[in-house]
């Protein structure tokens, strides 16, 4: 399974029932609806969202061999 940071987010109440039933909509749960949505608005800034796993094997792959 992945590793997840974990952090405190404060909302808006409102702001989270619209979330909530947006999540409902995509089948998706709150949080996954809040880490689809932050990733989007990421990627559409221009800046790689890579897995920890992807970027540790790229920079293994890239170190030289001894």
């Amino acid at each position: 399974m992945k590793q997840r940071k974990a952090f405190l987010l404060r909302l808006d109440p409102a702001l989270y029932e619209a979330l909530e039933r947006w999540a409902a909509q995509e089948l998706r749960s709150v949080n996954g609806q809040i880490e689809y949505v932050l990733t989007q608005a990421v990627r559409k800034h221009g800046i790689s969202v890579r897995e920890q796993e992807n970027a540790k094997g790229a920079q293994e792959s890239a170190a030289p061999q001894s």
